[in-house]
């Protein structure tokens, strides 16, 4: 599969696929957000005056089976902005097959041709089949979230 697996920019005509997607992510982290949650989010992501902010879709068997939302950012111990992959989600039929890492891997080319290579995310540590994939594509580091 992993040779069948293309990735690309959202577009609005993604709107009820990528909301589908969303939604099985969130669902997987068990929890909700409110539909205008929903549409502001959609609005920026496909938004050109958005730079910031972006999202791509992985497609296998002729589909959307996959998404990847990232945010740049300035970074005050670097001069370069860096970039936040903040949701990745592989649909459970094709997990294990290369959505994840060909997300990942559109996420680190944006990266590269903003000029921004550093690409960081969390998750949580139960997550352990996406971990594998991490492990293999990233170095973990030893860094605890705190929020408010």
């Amino acid at each position: 599969m992993a040779d069948t697996v293309s990735t690309r920019p959202l577009r609005e005509s993604d709107r009820k696929d990528w909301g589908i997607l969303w939604k099985a992510y969130l669902d997987f982290y068990e929890t909700t957000v409110a539909d205008e949650v929903y549409d502001t989010t959609f609005a920026r992501l496909i938004d050109p005056a958005v730079d910031e902010m972006g999202c791509f879709l992985a497609e296998a068997e002729g589909r959307p089976m996959g998404l990847v939302h990232f945010i740049q950012h300035r970074h005050n111990w670097r001069i370069e902005d860096v970039i936040y992959l903040q949701d990745l989600y592989a649909d459970p039929r094709v997990r294990g097959k290369g959505v994840g890492r060909a997300l990942i891997e559109a996420v680190y080319a944006e990266a590269d041709r903003r000029g921004t290579p550093s690409v960081y995310w969390l998750t949580q540590d139960f997550n352990a089949d996406a971990r594998k994939l991490y492990d293999r594509v990233a170095t973990l580091t030893p860094f605890i979230k705190y929020q408010r």
